[in-house]
């Protein structure tokens, strides 16, 4: 019973939040002047309507009828800043609204209590994050880095995959480095550099690290393709039980891209004939996801594992061939050299200044080895 009283007053918010927000675009509408916009805005009005229905529907078969919205003082307030504000602080504005919505479905699916509740719930979650990816065109700032690398490379997929791969090799040799050079540092410093102890410590941390990294990028490769098949197949339902509203969202995703209503409109319908493709694009507008954007999993396990290995060995060898001060004096000249080099590497992925980059890397390695050396220096008296 608890849950029922959640469900429906949850279900009850969203309602009146839908209503807010359909007026709140019905007014944008009605003050733009470029009519291309303002259809958009009228259509997105016309979703939040919709949904709007669809809850007042639903309230009344669970006994709760809604009845008939009236606005708050606050809301009209909001309305008014909506109105007097520019087009990118109203969009921001606006996007709030429907992350906040966001959220609030994401609560009622813990307390629906049938599939169909928690399928319409889904479907309307994903269309309100469909209007934050719209908004977001609105403002000229189209979401993450990566969904609009994807949209400007298109079939471009080999530069995805190499970037991909290079980017976990070089991140995999840093992470690498990195912890076996605090692991031999500190080793050192609380055994005066006794060659078999740190040797042995520093093989470890090179194992465990290898492995670890390599687990976690086979298990997030995984995660991430998981993720996306199961978007696929929540969008691939909604354009079986909404294929109107899913061709009106991928209209208007064409239409802030540039085109007319009527060719936007054209596109969708060819699409539609497609049915494959049509799906493919659906997740890709809405969602910024394309399955050539996920590694395979084992081909990140290998290289996370392999390149973490390269990277732990570096402050490692030199006690391979020596002992005591002189070898991790070597250990810390290679293992600079190496945090230098890892850094400038990064300029592959990030497009920064080579030298800042290494710089960086290598003065965060110092520290780091700094530090654990210290600390070895200052538990020493327990190994006598």
């Amino acid at each position: 019973m608890q849950k029922d009283s959640q469900f429906v007053a949850g279900l009850t918010q969203a309602w009146r939040d839908e209503m807010r927000s359909a007026r709140n675009y019905h007014a944008l509408a009605g003050r733009e002047s470029n009519p291309e916009k303002r259809s958009i805005l009228v259509r997105m009005a016309e979703a939040e309507e919709r949904h709007a229905e669809r809850w007042a529907e639903r309230l009344r078969e669970l006994g709760a009828d809604p009845g008939k919205y009236t606005e708050s003082f606050v809301d009209r307030t909001r309305r008014w800043i909506l109105l007097k504000s520019d087009t990118t602080v109203a969009a921001r504005m606006l996007e709030a609204g429907e992350s906040e919505a966001d959220k609030l479905y994401d609560v009622l699916m813990t307390t629906a209590q049938s599939e169909k509740d928690k399928t319409s719930l889904l479907d309307a979650q994903r269309e309100e994050r469909a209007h934050t990816r719209v908004l977001e065109e609105f403002e000229g700032q189209p979401g993450h880095p990566q969904r609009r690398l994807d949209s400007m490379l298109g079939r471009e997929t080999w530069h995805v995959r190499a970037g991909g791969w290079i980017g976990q090799a070089i991140y995999g040799v840093n992470d690498g480095l990195g912890a076996a050079f605090g692991v031999v540092s500190g080793v050192a410093g609380a055994t005066q550099a006794n060659g078999d102890l740190v040797l042995l410590s520093g093989f470890a941390a090179m194992v465990a690290s290898a492995l670890s990294m390599g687990s976690g990028a086979y298990l997030a490769a995984k995660s991430e393709r998981e993720v996306y098949e199961a978007e696929v197949e929540r969008e691939r339902h909604e354009i079986e039980n909404n294929p109107n509203e899913e061709l009106e969202e991928l209209e208007l995703f064409y239409q802030l891209k540039g085109f007319t209503e009527a060719e936007a409109r054209t596109m969708a319908q060819r699409l539609s004939e497609k049915p494959d493709q049509l799906l493919k694009t659906l997740v890709h507008e809405e969602l910024g996801l394309s399955a050539e954007s996920f590694p395979k999993e084992w081909r990140s396990a290998i290289s996370a594992t392999i390149s973490t290995a390269i990277g732990a060995a570096v402050p490692v060898i030199p006690f391979l061939f020596s002992s005591g001060m002189n070898a991790l004096m070597i250990s810390l000249f290679v293992s600079t050299l190496a945090h230098f080099l890892v850094g400038a590497s990064k300029v592959l992925v990030t497009g920064r200044s080579w030298v800042k980059s290494g710089m960086e890397m290598t003065l965060v390695g110092l520290g780091e080895a700094g530090i654990t050396y210290a600390i070895g220096l200052l538990i020493a008296p327990a190994f006598g």
